[in-house]
């Protein structure tokens, strides 16, 4: 009983919640990232909103890019600081611009992904990740 009340941080706990939250947002967005990316590749016209400004089919490749191969380098944990970024820009662009007028059940879904990958910039992969090896390496190279 004692333990559920710890609050000491235990690191290895740390940095499988890190695993945990990273993988699962990443497979998640990548869904969505999926199935814009299988309307890219079956050409035609293409119907997709154009919250930016930059029109539909370029408006459609930024989200690709973003929500699948964001998330892939997310998933393996490969340089997720930068991999988040866009991430974030298309929450950001969700939230306010595109369910700008809309109520907070509409916004919920891209607010929990918003903080999430503010959380993952801010802790990066952590241990079980692409970057720790190659940090590992890299830390190794300087001795």
């Amino acid at each position: 009983m004692r333990r559920l009340f710890n609050t000491n941080f235990n690191q290895g706990s740390l940095h499988f919640a890190v695993l945990i939250l990273r993988v699962s947002f990443a497979v998640f967005m990548m869904v969505h990232g999926y199935q814009k990316l299988q309307t890219l590749i079956a050409g035609g016209e293409i119907q997709f909103g154009d919250p930016i400004g930059v029109g539909p089919y370029a408006s459609l490749v930024l989200a690709v890019f973003a929500e699948f191969v964001c998330s892939i380098l997310l998933l393996i944990g490969l340089g997720t600081r930068l991999a988040v970024i866009p991430l974030i820009i298309t929450m950001v662009v969700a939230v306010f611009i595109v369910h700008g007028a809309d109520g907070f059940d509409k916004k919920e879904m891209a607010l929990h992904y918003l903080v999430a990958y503010v959380f993952l910039l801010i802790s990066g992969s952590g241990k079980y990740s692409v970057d720790h090896l190659i940090s590992k390496s890299s830390n190794r190279r300087r001795r």
